[in-house]
Formats: structure tokens, sequence, C-alpha cells
């Protein structure tokens, strides 16, 4: 096995997410851009490290190329600078929508998890419950301790985060790791099913799985 220092680097952006999210405001960062720029800034060195390190001659035996990276970030800068407008909207109105008890959360936000990455989605999700409850989507700890009319935060954001996680397998472009493992295979030649191909076992095997979890933790 060649370039076994990349495990010591993925082991360095694992520290730095960590680290700067934890310690950040001991370490002089106050602000949540700050730690956030400090960890894009962090990582950015750890990757930069790892190319200058590893052998050109080993990456192109693993036909390594960044084709399939910058495919999904363009697709997902997209989907991210266009929910800012969306966001601002279901801040306000979040309590208009409708949506009352958990398993609405949860279904919805999986289902939108199907066809967009599951960030998006939840931070929708969290700003509408944050809305319902007349808290500040800034600061989810204060939707985690909210009541209201009988509905708890706390189950509001459990439902959310679910539902965001677990749909997101739902089809290629539920996460952004699948469509790049789909860009990657196909790059190297292997054969990927359609997107509704995919859609067809997913479905079929998760749908039963998401009814259970629906009776069991969020039931109606």
């Amino acid at each position: 096995m060649e370039g076994k220092v990349n495990f010591l680097l993925l082991l360095g952006v694992l520290a730095v997410a960590f680290v700067v999210g934890r310690f950040g405001e001991q370490m002089g960062l106050q602000s949540e851009q700050a730690r956030k720029g400090a960890q894009v800034i962090g990582m950015g060195l750890l990757g930069a490290l790892s190319i200058l390190v590893t052998r050109r001659e080993t990456r192109a035996a693993n036909q390594f190329t960044f084709h399939p990276i910058v495919e999904v970030a363009v697709l997902f800068a997209g989907i991210f600078a266009t929910m800012i407008p969306a966001l601002a909207i279901l801040e306000a109105r979040g309590d208009q929508l409708g949506l009352r008890q958990p398993w609405h959360f949860f279904w919805i936000t999986g289902a939108l998890s199907s066809v967009l990455d599951n960030a998006p989605t939840y931070l929708t999700f969290a700003t509408t419950a944050s809305g319902l409850l007349g808290t500040e989507a800034m600061h989810l700890n204060q939707l985690l301790q909210a009541t209201k009319e009988g509905i708890r935060g706390d189950m509001l954001l459990a439902a959310i985060s679910v539902g965001a996680v677990s749909m997101g397998a739902n089809t290629y472009i539920g996460n952004g790791p699948n469509f790049m493992v789909k860009a990657i295979a196909e790059e190297a030649g292997v054969k990927m099913p359609s997107f509704f191909g995919y859609v067809k076992y997913s479905v079929g095997i998760l749908l039963p799985l998401f009814v259970l979890v629906t009776l069991v933790f969020f039931r109606p």
C-alpha cells in the first residue's frame, strides 16, 4: 500500500473539525464565521499537503481526478446559494405551513432530502420548526428547550435530523457522496444503474423501514 501518510492527514482533517468546533472560542475565534473559516483553511492546507507528499504515479495508478468533486461542488454550490431567500421566508412564516407533528417534519424533510442534499433540507426545516415555535434559527439550543401548544421542539428536531439523514439514500442526488461515488465509478468504466433503476431498489427496501420508524418513534 502506498501513500499511507494520507491516513494521518485524514485524521488531521477530523482533528481540525473537532478542535476548532469545540474549542474555537478559547482559541480566539469568537464568531461562527471565524470558526468555519478556520476549519476551511485548516482542511485546505491538509489537502494541499496530501498532494505534495503523495507521488503523482500513485494517484495516476488509482485513476484519481478532480472531475467528480468539481461536478458535485458546482451542483451543491447552486443548491446552497438558492436556499438563502427560502430560509429567510421559512423562518418568518414557518408557522403557516401546516406542519405541526414530528411525523410531518420526518416525511417532508425526508422527501426533499431524497432530491436535495441532506444539509440544506435539514437547515430548511430546522428553520421552519424554529419559526413554528418562535425561536431563533441561528440558535438551535432554543428549539431543543421550546414547547408550544403541546409541540416539543426537541422531538421536531429529532424527526428533522432522522428524515434528512436516512432518506438521503433514496436517490443518487439525495446525498453529495451518493452522486460523487456514482461519478467516480462511471469514470472508472463501471456500469451503474440509471436514476430510476436505483430508486426502484432503494424504495423497495427503505420505504417499509421508514414507515416502521414513523410508527415506533414519530407516531401520529
